[in-house]
């Protein structure tokens, strides 16, 4: 049995990696390294740089290691530039998972688990939102992990595989051992943006927006660690493997916390005071958005083990800090 992970030296693909591993469960990465690092993935774990949408590749990948299993974290994830350029968000996360799933589904594997995203509700009219909400994005991005849901759920019905969909909220923090973490220099997350400034990596940091309806006029998120996140994958493989039904899930905390409320985080875990620009909303962002992870918890016996916003921040302050001590050398 061989788990084969897409995306695996991307930020969440590197710590799925480890957590297979840990596991003890033989595991192969595909990545493109259009965003990934070769040096995010073990070296003991075999890897091949190529595209999810070469079916021929896959397919020989699949044959060759007899994977039975397929993580999917492969994807273009920046709501701001899927909405500049919706046709290559669309072709990236739509049209090449579609060949992923084909090529999977045609040579047998029986479990696939598809990392997509809270950004499929767009701005819900309920929270916590729970699975059963009508997606309704607000972005390309969004718009074409749904489309890839969709396609995932009539695909693997009538071809007999078992699936579980993870909605992500915001993903953040690193490995607690510091073995990988996020590592793309300008990458767009707040709370990687905010370390980044308090070690003076950047001049200052942005809010987007200091208008929405919330309490303090700055838009609510539910951040959840990397880490407890890869429990919730390694648990939907082991449902799937037990027989469990394919699913939908959310993936969060059920907590909500402020952009200003992350920044106040990273100044008082980090000791540091940042400069702090206040700009206009961007597109595609919705005023807030908060998991019900009811369904999560009682079909996965999920229980996270970082669920603390101070905790996730001086993960990525600390693994920020093991990167620029790594550049400096």
């Amino acid at each position: 049995m061989t788990v084969l992970v897409t995306g695996g030296a991307g930020y969440i693909g590197s710590h799925m990696v480890l957590g297979l591993l840990d596991s003890g469960l033989p595991v192969i990465v595909l990545d493109n390294l259009a965003t990934g690092f070769r040096t995010a993935v073990p070296q003991s774990v075999p890897f091949f740089e190529g595209d999810i949408g070469d079916a021929d590749m896959v397919s020989r990948l699949i044959e060759s290691h007899a994977v039975d299993e397929v993580v999917h974290f492969a994807a273009s994830s920046v709501v701001p530039e899927s909405v500049a350029d919706p046709a290559r968000y669309y072709t990236n996360n739509t049209v090449k998972s579609l060949a992923l799933i084909d090529a999977a589904t045609r040579a047998g594997v029986r479990h696939f688990v598809f990392s997509s995203t809270a950004a499929v509700y767009g701005n819900p009219a309920r929270m916590p939102v729970d699975e059963a909400a009508l997606p309704q994005p607000m972005s390309p991005y969004g718009a074409s992990k749904w489309m890839t849901e969709m396609l995932l759920h009539d695909v693997a019905k009538v071809r007999g595989m078992g699936y579980v969909v993870l909605r992500y909220f915001n993903v953040a923090g690193a490995d607690p051992e510091l073995r990988c973490g996020q590592s793309t220099r300008a990458a767009t997350h707040l709370i990687k943006a905010a370390v980044q400034t308090a070690l003076g990596l950047r001049d200052g940091l942005d809010i987007f927006g200091t208008d929405y309806p919330t309490s303090d006029g700055t838009c609510i998120r539910d951040y959840i660690h990397v880490t407890d996140l890869v429990g919730a994958h390694l648990s939907a493989l082991e449902c799937l493997r037990g027989g469990g039904a394919s699913a939908t899930l959310n993936c969060g905390y059920g907590k909500g916390y402020s952009v200003r409320e992350v920044v106040n985080a990273v100044k008082r875990i980090s000791a540091t005071d940042f400069p702090v620009r206040l700009s206009g909303r961007r597109a595609g962002d919705p005023a807030a958005i908060v998991a019900d992870t009811t369904k999560l918890r009682r079909k996965l016996n999920w229980v996270p083990t970082y669920d603390d916003l101070d905790t996730i921040v001086a993960h990525a302050l600390a693994w920020e800090r093991r990167l620029l001590g790594m550049r400096v050398r």
